[in-house]
């Protein structure tokens, strides 16, 4: 079982240990421009990859997306409550504990784990937090609606595809699932590098706010996608995507919000660091869980 952790977990914290010592040596890294080449070209190639490849009933990842959904919502709910009896900002607060990194580490971790499969079912979650954060995420940090900015993001555009290639049940000719494979691997290692030298930059500015939604966000998580994964009765892969996916940290992007509408960009750094610390330490446990 250690050697399968092993070989599960190695590359996303050497991945990610990259980027970090790459940032701290003051070597040069453009994350905007990374940022933009992963979600408008390696994401959407990625996504249009796995379903051409991973062959899914449409059934269950409409299952998969709907437990997504659930698990937002009780994150949501227990987080706004949280939020209130604390008396903080729920603009600042609200977004950390619903949104987690479901991209950068959420997604190598279901790749390695559970294969093509697990990497398809991953992007579905991946999909509907996306989808959820670039309407809903946008509005608390904002405060107004953004269709355009949603329809403007490629990735919901490859969802389309897939979904068409699913229910039609049709594949990519040839020449184009090996275009689409080949610029769709750059994205998992980007995204953990990415990862890395985001952190490196982050600073925690209030421990004990951070430190609590922290756990807020990684404890009940796991609890929310153990929870919603026995009342849809997931089982098997399905089952330990949407919990591994549940229990990842703060979600980068939500610092990125943060500082862009000046929503306490500090306490979003604080919370995404720390949460990524603790999950770092706990996910060594939630994968052995998910794997039993």
């Amino acid at each position: 079982m250690f050697e399968q952790l092993l070989t599960i977990i190695a590359p996303i914290l050497f991945c990610a240990a990259v980027g970090f010592i790459w940032a701290r040596r003051g070597f040069d890294y453009p994350v905007d421009f990374v940022s933009r080449m992963v979600m408008n070209i390696g994401a959407p190639c990625l996504i249009l990859a796995s379903f051409n490849e991973a062959g899914i009933d449409p059934g269950l990842l409409g299952k998969v997306a709907a437990a997504t959904l659930a698990v937002l919502l009780i994150m949501m709910g227990f987080g706004a409550i949280l939020v209130r009896l604390l008396r903080l900002r729920m603009t600042t607060f609200l977004p950390s504990v619903v949104f987690a990194n479901i991209g950068n580490m959420g997604l190598p971790l279901c790749y390695f784990a559970f294969g093509e499969t697990g990497l398809a079912l991953g992007l579905t979650v991946f999909l509907v937090v996306f989808t959820l954060q670039m309407s809903v995420g946008l509005v608390l940090a904002s405060g107004h609606v953004n269709v355009l900015e949603l329809l403007k993001q490629p990735v919901l555009w490859a969802t389309a595809a897939a979904v068409a290639m699913i229910l039609g049940d049709w594949a990519l000719p040839g020449w184009l699932a090996n275009t689409v494979t080949l610029l769709g691997d750059i994205t998992i290692p980007l995204m953990l590098i990415t990862l890395g030298v985001s952190l490196a930059s982050l600073r925690v500015e209030e421990w004990r706010h951070s430190l609590l939604f922290s756990l807020v966000r990684v404890a009940g998580g796991f609890c929310a996608g153990w929870l919603v994964a026995e009342w849809f009765g997931l089982q098997g892969v399905e089952r330990g995507v949407l919990i591994l996916q549940s229990s990842m940290p703060v979600a980068v992007f939500n610092y990125l919000l943060a500082l862009r509408y000046k929503r306490e960009p500090g306490e979003v750094a604080g919370m995404v660091l720390l949460s990524t610390l603790l999950a770092f330490l706990s996910l060594p446990l939630v994968v052995a869980y998910v794997l039993l």
